[in-house]
C-alpha cells in the first residue's frame, strides 16, 4: 500500500466515524457564505458544505489530494496551495476552517495570520487538532504503549498545536475566542488502522485486533476546537 493509499484510509475511517461526523458539524456553525477549508484533504467537509448552499472552496497543500477531492467532489471548488499562502483576496470569505492540519506546517502562526486575511471584518475561523500526547490506548502492556504514543508524537512537526490554538487566535486579533474538547472514543476494529499506524505490524499490535475480536478495545482522543471572531 503507497504512502497515499495509507492516508487515505485513515483518514476515511476516522471521517466515517458518527463522533467524527458531529465534530464537523460543530465547525460548520456559524461560517457563513463562503468558506475555505485549509488542508482540505480529500474534499469531505468542502462537499458537505457545498451542499448546504456553501460557497466552499477547498486548499490543500498535496496536489495529490486536490486530484482525489476533485474525483470525489467534481462540482465543488479545490486548489492546490499553501496555507500560509492562500489563492483569495483579502477579506473574500466569512468563514475559515482548518481541521488536523496546523500540527504539519512549519510556522503554522503564519496560517493564522493568512486567515485573518482573507476573512471579512466579523469573520470566523475555526480551528480543530487532535492532542498527540493524549492518545488513550487501552493495552496489556502500558508502558509500551505510551512509548509507541510518544514516538508518534514525537514525529509530528508541532505535537502541541492544539495547545496553542486560543493564543494564536488571540495573538493575531481575533475576539470571542472559544475552546472546546471533543473527544473521539473508538471501541471496535474501525481504529485498527490508526493502530497499525502507531505501532507497526508485531505483537503489541496483534493484541490490539484480539481484543477488537474480542470487543473489549478502547481508544481515545482528544480534539480541540478553537474558534474566533476576525476584528471588523
Amino acid at each position: 500500500m503507497t504512502a497515499m493509499s495509507t492516508m487515505l484510509t485513515l483518514l476515511d475511517a476516522f471521517d466515517d466515524l458518527s463522533q467524527a461526523r458531529s465534530l464537523r458539524e460543530r465547525t460548520y456553525q456559524a461560517l457563513g457564505d463562503t468558506v475555505v477549508d485549509v488542508g482540505c484533504g480529500s474534499g469531505r467537509a468542502v462537499g458537505e458544505l457545498a451542499a448546504r448552499g456553501v460557497r466552499a472552496i477547498g486548499v490543500d497543500a498535496d496536489p495529490d489530494m486536490i486530484e482525489v477531492a476533485i474525483e470525489r467532489w467534481p462540482a465543488s471548488e479545490f486548489h492546490v496551495a499553501d496555507a500560509t499562502a492562500l489563492p483569495l483576496d483579502d477579506g473574500s470569505v466569512t468563514g475559515y476552517r482548518a481541521e488536523k492540519v496546523l500540527h504539519d506546517l512549519d510556522e503554522p502562526e503564519r496560517a493564522v495570520i493568512e486567515a485573518s486575511r482573507v476573512l471579512a471584518g466579523g469573520g470566523r475561523a475555526v480551528l480543530v487538532s487532535q492532542d498527540w500526547d493524549a492518545y488513550m490506548i487501552d493495552s496489556d502492556d502500558p508502558r509500551h504503549t505510551r512509548a509507541l504514543v510518544r514516538a508518534r508524537a514525537d514525529g509530528v512537526t508541532h505535537r502541541w498545536i492544539s495547545r496553542r490554538q486560543r493564543n494564536l487566535l488571540l495573538d493575531n486579533g481575533f475576539t470571542d475566542v472559544t475552546v472546546e474538547v471533543h473527544t473521539i472514543v473508538w471501541t471496535d476494529a474501525s481504529c485498527l488502522p490508526m493502530l497499525a499506524n502507531i505501532g507497526g505490524e508485531g505483537a503489541w499490535f496483534e493484541e490490539q485486533a484480539a481484543r477488537a475480536r474480542d470487543d473489549r478495545v478502547f481508544v481515545a482522543i482528544p480534539f480541540i476546537l478553537a474558534a474566533g471572531t476576525r476584528v471588523g
